[in-house]
């Protein structure tokens, strides 16, 4: 049988999604469409809420807008795409788009980890040295960890992708996910990928799990901050800042450790797509609701830009 070759730009890829099965393909669309209007307008109120009420530019709000424009983006690069798939017979990617895709979803989704970090710093230094906390936390300093999150994920992106352009993909280009991520990619290039996925997976650890260790380091500080303080009120109080905040790392990273600290050979199709759902769909789905209900600035911040929009 002859070999193709679909490394060239003029080939593409055929996603098979989340589904073969003909029966579940609009209602899963109904369904993900939902998702996704609720993640978008979920967001853009979370951004309008920030910027609409003073009392929320403070380092915190600052990197909680941002991280709702991360997700935006972040699902935005996936989820469209998807649902044209659950309405398409070919279900085709160009292999160019295949790139493309690949590397602003790896860029938003480092860049959502990094700021996770950041806001992990925020809370570490309002609670273990508030009195420098205007020092540590000025806008020059949170706007160059911004810069410094959005340049690192672009350049571990950038290095991912041309490190994928350089595999030859023979015979087979059915991509088994509903987005072109580098292990489903990887699967079918028939090129040798050991050295690629040591690369990867040393690089992966480099960049994901230096922000992962520094939230770690951050609520260790806190937590044996926290246990310092005699009143069990003053210790609930320190807490709940953390809350929402420590909810959104849990739903993040647990679904990232588990989809991409594997080796290849335990790659499982079915198993990664509902955990990549969880960090792609779910969980920027979830992050307004996580930060507007438990807190009481941000819920004010949502019924000023309310009474605004009515009056």
């Amino acid at each position: 049988m002859e070999i193709k070759n679909y490394s060239s730009s003029t080939s593409g890829f055929i996603l098979l999604g989340l589904s073969s099965n003909l029966q579940l393909q609009k209602p899963l669309f109904a369904i993900f469409l939902i998702m996704h209007l609720v993640t978008v307008v979920g967001n853009v109120l979370i951004i309008l809420a920030i910027y609409s009420d003073p009392r929320l530019h403070t380092p915190m709000y600052f990197f909680l807008s941002n991280l709702s424009f991360m997700d935006i983006c972040f699902t935005t690069v996936i989820v469209p795409k998807m649902l044209v798939n659950f309405l398409s017979e070919t279900k085709v990617i160009s292999y160019v788009g295949c790139l493309v895709q690949m590397y602003f979803f790896m860029a938003f989704a480092n860049t959502d980890s990094y700021l996770l970090a950041s806001m992990a710093i925020d809370r570490l230094v309002a609670i273990c040295n508030p009195l420098r906390y205007d020092v540590f936390m000025k806008p020059q300093h949170c706007l160059l960890m911004l810069m410094g999150s959005c340049s690192i994920s672009h350049l571990h992106s950038l290095f991912r992708v041309l490190l994928m352009s350089r595999l030859s993909f023979c015979a087979s280009h059915i991509i088994k996910h509903f987005f072109c991520d580098t292990q489903p990619v990887l699967k079918l290039s028939c090129s040798d990928t050991s050295s690629s996925q040591m690369v990867v997976m040393t690089e992966t650890l480099a960049v994901i799990v230096t922000p992962f260790l520094c939230i770690i380091f951050s609520y260790l500080r806190i937590i044996i901050t926290v246990l310092r303080i005699p009143s069990a009120a003053g210790k609930w109080k320190a807490f709940s800042t953390c809350s929402s905040h420590l909810t959104v790392v849990v739903l993040f990273y647990g679904s990232v450790i588990y989809v991409y600290f594997r080796p290849l050979s335990m790659y499982s199709v079915m198993k990664d797509r509902v955990a990549t759902v969880m960090y792609t769909v779910v969980t920027p789905m979830l992050n307004p609701f996580i930060y507007s209900l438990r807190n009481k600035d941000m819920k004010r911040g949502l019924k000023k830009l309310r009474d605004r929009i009515y009056s």
